[in-house]
This record gives C-alpha cells, structure tokens and sequence, in this order.
C-alpha cells in the first residue's frame, strides 16, 4: 500500500484548504484511512477518519465543526476540506491506514496502529 499526500499551502487565517490522499497498490475501497498531524517535537494527533465507504466519519475535538473528511473510491482518493483554518491548524498533515475497511475507537486515535503513512503536506495559517 501506497499513500500520497497532497495539497497543503499556506493560507490566511479563515481560509480554506483541500487535501488529498491517494492510495495505490492495493483496492482503494479495502481501507478505512484517517488524517493525522504534527508539529516538531510533538506527537502525530488524530484529526479525522473514514471508513471504508464513506459511511462513518470521525473527527478530532479540535476540528469538528470546520474539517470535513470525504472520500471518492471511484477516483481512489480522500480528502479533508479545511474551513475556518486558525493559526493552531498550522502542522505537517498525513494521510495513513491501520489495513482494515472499518474503523475503530480507541485504536483511530494512536498513530502506533497504522502500518501504512503517506509522506505528508505542509499547511501553514498565518497572514
């Protein structure tokens, strides 16, 4: 499995961004994927997760309300719209896998449990 993160920038404060995360080499719609991010020196924190149809979403504390996770199998690609963006938004964000279609609590919180990470997007808030 391949994961590929793209789509980060640097946007004003009450911005908005898309990112997107391509899978390869295994079917796309096997996989349950989430978004984490990090900062230097701190651990990878959990921002939101989708399984594998699309039908269940789940989000971090700190993002419900303005981040939106998506996912198209048909163009084997999620995504994370990101409205509201605040200055704390501003990390190295990654797209991974834990290799299962559902995904489950408490385990989609800890980055220990994914086996596959893409190579992360850089999103910088700041005007």
């Amino acid at each position: 499995v391949q994961l590929q993160a793209s789509g980060g920038g640097q946007v004003q404060p009450g911005g908005s961004l898309r990112l997107s995360c391509a899978l390869s080499g295994r079917p796309f719609s096997n996989y349950a994927l989430a978004w984490f991010r990090q900062n230097p020196g701190k651990e990878r924190e959990f921002v939101a997760a989708i399984n594998w149809n699309g039908g269940m979403t789940y989000y971090g504390d700190s993002v419900k309300g303005r981040f939106t996770i998506s996912r198209d199998n048909a163009v084997n690609t999620m995504y994370l719209q990101m409205n509201s963006l605040k200055p704390e938004d501003t990390a190295v964000y990654y797209c991974g896998t834990e290799g299962y279609s559902e995904s489950y609590y408490p385990d989609r919180l800890s980055s220990s449990k994914y086996r596959y990470w893409g190579q992360g997007t850089q999103v910088t808030v700041s005007s």
